[in-house]
């Protein structure tokens, strides 16, 4: 049996690193049927075993419910990822999780759309809506 080349330790990296808070304000058109789409095109992370740079476009869509989120902060968090070891497809889904914790919309999903690196590109896509979860 070949000895994987990652530990547990590796997957799980960033998964519960203290990151800025994520502020929201009052949502003045709070009715279902609207939907706010913001990119992040230049996000950038660790990969927890080599330490090279991850990066590409972070594509964030949801429809809010009573809360929108604060541009400024949601920037703020995003940056904090820059010297975080953490997997493609932890940070989609840690970005996803506490977009939801932070303005509780209808349904949100996140695409991380990463650049190659040595010769593999990976799109990663995460959703949650009400009643559904994951």
């Amino acid at each position: 049996m070949k000895r994987r080349e990652y530990t547990d330790q590796h997957a799980a990296a960033g998964a519960d690193a203290v990151l800025p808070e994520i502020e929201c304000w009052p949502n003045q058109y709070p009715r279902p049927g609207y939907e706010i789409e913001i990119t992040i095109p230049e996000f950038t992370s660790l990969c927890p075993k080599t330490g090279l740079p991850d990066s590409g476009t972070l594509t964030l869509r949801y429809v809010p419910d009573k809360m929108c989120l604060e541009l400024k902060s949601l920037k703020l968090y995003a940056l904090a990822y820059r010297n975080l070891g953490i997997f493609q497809e932890n940070s989609v889904n840690r970005f996803l999780g506490d977009v939801v914790r932070a303005c509780r919309p209808i349904r949100a999903e996140v695409v991380g759309d990463f650049a190659p690196r040595g010769g593999i590109y990976s799109k990663i896509t995460a959703t949650w809506s009400r009643g559904r979860g994951r």
